[in-house]
């Protein structure tokens, strides 16, 4: 077999945004070979993430990734990103880090003779975060903390809040992908990031405030209201903020609690206690991690309906999204009731997307799929929930609606 006749392509170019989808094909095989395509991404802290496929050449000697079938491997069947979303990683436990878009997250994809193991070619696919012009813009203004994106081109663009999980630090990928689709988006970190600690006796909902009123004064930011995206511990800061906070006017909660946890919430004279952990609830799996789905009592319930955000105060829009095997707490249960609250009084203001087999770390599209992790909270490693491949469709899903929500919601709309 000539080795240098064959070659991985990767199209439409070996550089594209994160979110995008990109075709692998090999070229140049022997006719009906086995072939075996390796990818390998190393992200910030050093972790190494693996995948691997077999398939077989076609009659002209070629593995087209997105119409031929993986007979093995990380997943079966037709999969155009396999490669992507099954990469898994070495160090057990491993979450994906990436802590500044400003360099390309890299997936090396190798070619290797099925027959002898060999290796046959190999590309780079370069998957950027931030478009040409783009504006990234550290923010240390009064007590905030965190990364302006401001896209290219002429204002004013609907702003949105960008928060993430309980973890502490600051996640950049998803703000700098929704800037990249005109958004002015500011990632803001609130525990564990510059000089904020990563441990506090209480949250002020004043922070959150100032925030608020920092990405509205910018002048690239067009009002009168702007959005909230946020995902698990902060879901419930941004149920918070839509319903005491002036000024939202679209709010995305991704597998979130409709009451507050593990750390009271102060607003002006009130305080929002958390739900107290039932600790017997806690299951220890084969694995030796720990399963705390049901480790939240039901906040519904009288002796708990301190901690529940007061949601039928907001007058905004809201899109819930919810992952059934989300295996963090009982995310379903909880936006039911976040909906039946608002329907109660009245308010058809929301809707609510369900994703039967994805976990709880619903993500960018193509952000591979994290069943376990170190959770800030409960200080262990904890199951996350979720199939691989369903994970993967329901983000692709999630990151369209996101995007039509706040356009419907920012954009073609002037007032809150």
């Amino acid at each position: 077999m000539a080795y240098s006749q064959i070659r991985v392509r990767i199209l439409p170019s070996v550089r594209c945004f994160f979110d995008k989808l990109v075709h692998v094909k090999v070229e140049g095989l022997a006719p009906h070979k086995p072939v075996e395509l390796r990818s390998k991404l190393v992200d910030d802290r050093g972790v190494i993430f693996k995948a691997s496929a077999l398939y077989k050449a076609d009659e002209s000697g070629q593995v087209d990734v997105s119409r031929a079938p993986s007979l093995g491997g990380s997943y079966t069947g037709v999969e155009p990103m396999g490669l992507f979303w099954s990469l898994a990683p070495e160090t057990p436990h491993s979450k994906i880090l990436k802590k500044s878009v400003l360099s390309p997250t890299q997936v090396k994809i190798e070619a290797l003779s099925g027959d002898t193991g060999e290796l046959l070619a190999s590309e780079t696919n370069e998957r950027e975060y931030m478009t040409e012009g783009m504006k990234r813009i550290p923010v240390q203004e009064g007590r905030i903390r965190g990364v302006l994106f401001i896209p290219p081109g002429k204002g004013p663009f609907p702003g949105i809040v960008d928060l993430y999980t309980f973890g502490g630090g600051l996640s950049e990928p998803r703000a700098s992908l929704l800037a990249n689709k005109g958004f002015v988006v500011l990632a803001l970190a609130y525990l564990g990031y510059k000089d904020l600690p990563r441990k506090v006796e209480k949250l002020n909902l004043e922070y959150f405030e100032e925030a608020v009123t920092y990405l509205r004064r910018q002048p690239e930011v067009k009002g009168p209201g702007i959005g909230i995206i946020s995902i698990s511990h902060s879901g419930g800061i941004a149920l918070a903020m839509a319903s005491f906070l002036s000024g939202i006017s679209a709010t995305v909660c991704i597998n979130a609690c409709n009451a507050n946890t593990v750390i009271p919430l102060h607003y002006k004279e009130l305080v929002i206690p958390p739900l107290c952990p039932v600790l017997d609830n806690i299951k220890f799996l084969d694995s030796g991690i720990l399963d705390v789905r049901d480790a939240l009592p039901d906040p519904s319930l009288e002796e708990n309906r301190e901690s529940l955000f007061m949601v039928e105060r907001a007058s905004c829009q809201f899109l819930f999204a919810v992952s059934e095997d989300d295996h963090n707490w009982n995310s379903g249960f909880f936006a039911k009731q976040a909906v039946e609250t608002l329907r109660k009084h009245g308010k058809k203001s929301y809707e609510l997307v369900t994703y039967p087999k994805a976990g709880h770390f619903l993500e960018v599209p193509h952000m591979p799929y994290c069943g376990s992790t170190f959770h800030g909270a409960v200080g262990a490693p904890v199951v996350f929930g979720g199939e691989p491949k369903a994970h993967s469709e329901a983000q692709l899903d999630l990151w369209e609606r996101v995007q039509e929500f706040f356009k419907s919601h920012l954009v073609n709309k002037s007032t809150c």
